[in-house]
């Protein structure tokens, strides 16, 4: 730590917007929030001690925000401040404390509840329909989520009983359960996907996933924890949101009113604890003034409500012995160490392995042979290595060697270039890599045949059946009857399967050829880039390069892959099985020039197509889609439920709305 304050500033600041990045940019968190926070708080405190280094682009003049450029923003009509944070129960008595003296020692009510550990969501009701669904986004505007939100089946869409307000606003948190969690990284870490590092960061990027099946295929739920609007039916907040319970939300039951701070101290002792048995991530307490009449008279801080606070649950954290190492190959090649640990019981579920991710992070925790290692979860259900107890290093205990050579076929390993990673170049001789390739192409949102997991993969590799992908479509039903498990109905299965992968798009196709870097999102360019299999085999790096999004990494993975003569071979035997090796006319050309030059805001819901659907138009009929109304906007595609300020920025501006039947029939061939 530098000795200057002002380069202490300057430090933290960067640090600060590093970490910000990495948490709503990247979803990858390299930091606990309280670590978080005390370095905000440390920078805060510096810079009111220098106020000549004011800087308006200071992490502490801003919100992280969760804003996406694809999705259009709608301002808060109530702005979305954060609770400031307390770690430990003496802090919580100040807060109380306060509370009480700037309630001149007026009688006062506490409501706690549980703080699940979600993204923030603002739903709008009028009339007793859901109308729209924001995300906090930075406290004064966030995304509108609406149709995403729809797909949560705990959310009432039309509102059951009675006396809710005519309009109102609720918020709450949107949440991946544990058992949902952790089926989405069984998915991802079979596609050899990033992981999501807890269920928090799994909500926020399902919530801003743009197609609204692929969210409601991830079981979402939502806890509602604060009702506001002009009429709302009583004057304290407990029973405001036991109404709302009451017309179809989803209201913890932990929900508590207290009256003394007795109360409060025993509510954070019993769910420091309890909290490991809910289905869902918790990371701490809210504690609520009860009274709105009293939530007004204290008011705000230029951050956050003096009316309530949050208590953050420490991350639960353990030590135990590590018994082994072992190197593991997934299907590119990729060589990961992983700890083999002595069972301990973590945040209600029993941790024997972690990742220890590559050989830097070993060499940087220092681990030596059946160290004791420090485990934490906090609020994450992903296990990680975060220290060494080295006061119970067994005497002449090694360290932890990085092995040289492939585990699984013995060639030796090769350093991927800008990496930290070891990698077993034998593609096609290395039994986990082609099984993995296997088990990638087969997958359901690769080719979808159905029949072939993990377990029938490895048969089929090992029973000499198939030594790549292309080998698949050799398979007779009687080969695969002399395999274990396999009857009559479930060879059928699988060949039924490979039929079917016969229509499967183009785009799909490639990303189930297990091409480095390309994955789903990046497939999906690169087919409307090069069209047919041919185009794209011939490419160059700087062609590849060229493509929106594809930068010179992917670009030399993607020759790379076609410069070996067994990948082109594998892809010709593909094509000559009847898989679609080029886009359909109706995706690949373009309607029409009808939209050339012009800029086109998408704005409310539709019926005839999707908001993606009508985007592919607007490109396909050489149209550009604009996130925001601006001069430059030609005009707005409006459907049902439009953004009021969307609406009135259009009126001043004098850009026009064109309905989904106007705009159809303009694009119509005349």
């Amino acid at each position: 730590m530098t000795a200057d304050p002002r380069q202490r500033i300057t430090d933290l600041r960067n640090e600060l917007n590093r970490h910000n990045h990495n948490y709503y940019v990247l979803n990858a968190p390299e930091i606990s929030d309280r670590d978080f926070d005390m370095l905000m708080k440390e920078l805060e405190a510096l810079e009111a001690e220098y106020p000549d280094m004011d800087d308006p682009l200071s992490p502490t003049h801003r919100v992280g925000s969760d804003i996406s450029s694809s999705f259009e923003q709608e301002p808060h009509i109530y702005p979305m401040l954060s609770l400031a944070n307390t770690y430990s129960i003496n802090e919580a008595d100040e807060w109380f404390g306060r509370v009480r003296a700037g309630l001149g020692g007026e009688d006062f009510a506490i409501t706690g509840e549980m703080k699940f550990d979600g993204t923030s969501i603002s739903l709008i009701y009028e009339h007793g329909r859901l109308v729209r669904a924001v995300t906090r986004g930075d406290g004064e505007r966030g995304d509108v989520v609406t149709e995403n939100i729809k797909t949560i089946k705990s959310i009432p869409l039309q509102l059951q009983g009675d006396g809710w307000p005519e309009f109102f606003e609720i918020r709450g948190e949107v949440l991946m359960p544990w058992e949902a969690f952790e089926r989405l990284n069984k998915e991802r870490e079979f596609n050899e996907e990033p992981l999501f590092a807890n269920p928090r960061n799994a909500a926020a990027g399902t919530l801003k996933m743009l197609n609204s099946r692929e969210v409601s295929r991830r079981s979402l739920d939502a806890y509602f924890y604060y009702l506001l609007g002009p009429e709302l039916p009583f004057d304290n907040h407990y029973d405001n949101m036991t109404a709302a319970r009451s017309w179809g939300f989803k209201v913890s039951e932990i929900m508590t009113l207290m009256h003394s701070l007795e109360e409060v101290d025993n509510f954070i002792n019993h769910w420091d604890k309890a909290r490991r048995e809910l289905p869902v991530a918790t990371d701490g307490l809210v504690f609520k003034v009860n009274s709105l009449r009293q939530q007004l008279n204290l008011g705000f801080t230029a951050k956050s409500p003096r009316w309530a606070i949050a208590y953050k649950f420490a991350a639960e954290r353990a030590v135990t012995r590590l018994k082994f190492v072992s190197f593991e190959v997934g299907r590119m090649g990729i060589v990961t160490p992983v700890a083999n640990l002595e069972p301990v019981l973590l945040s209600g579920t029993v941790v024997k392995r972690a990742s220890l991710h590559n050989e830097d992070i070993i060499s940087a925790l220092g681990i030596h042979d059946h160290d004791l290692l420090y485990v934490e979860k906090g609020g994450e259900i992903i296990p990680k290595i975060t220290g060494v107890d080295e006061n119970g290093r067994e005497p002449g205990a090694e360290p932890i060697r990085f092995v040289s050579h492939c585990p699984a076929c013995g060639t030796p390993l090769v350093r991927v270039e800008g990496e930290a990673a070891w990698q077993c170049p034998n593609k096609f001789g290395c039994a986990p890599q082609i099984a993995g390739r296997v088990e990638h192409f087969v997958g359901r949102k690769m080719m979808n045949i159905d029949g072939i997991g993990e377990e029938t993969a490895r048969q089929l590799l090992n029973t000499g059946l198939v030594s790549n992908i292309a080998d698949l479509y050799d398979l007779q039903p009687s080969q695969l009857l002399r395999l274990d498990g396999f009857g009559p109905r479930s060879a059928e299965r699988v060949m039924e399967g490979l039929e079917a992968s016969r229509s499967v798009p183009y785009d799909r196709v490639i990303y189930a050829l297990s091409i480095p870097f390309v994955g789903d999102t990046v497939a999906k360019k690169v087919a409307k880039a090069f069209p047919d299999i041919d185009m794209l085999m011939s490419a160059s790096a700087e062609q590849l390069a060229a493509v929106n999004d594809i930068g010179p990494k992917i670009a030399e993975g993607v020759v790379e892959y076609f410069a070996n003569e067994m990948n082109r071979s594998i892809v010709e035997r593909l094509k000559a099985a009847g898989l679609q090796m080029s886009m359909t006319v109706e995706n690949s050309e373009p309607h029409s020039d009808c939209l050339a030059g012009k800029s086109i805001v998408i704005s409310g819901t539709f019926s005839h197509h999707s908001r993606d659907e009508y985007k592919d138009l607007i490109e396909r009929n050489g149209g550009k889609n604009v996130g925001s109304i601006s001069k430059k906007t030609d005009f707005v595609l409006a459907g049902e439920n439009m953004g009021p300020s969307k609406r009135e920025k259009a009126a001043s501006l004098g850009i026009p709305l064109l309905s989904e039947d106007e705009f159809l029939a303009m694009i119509e061939p005349a």
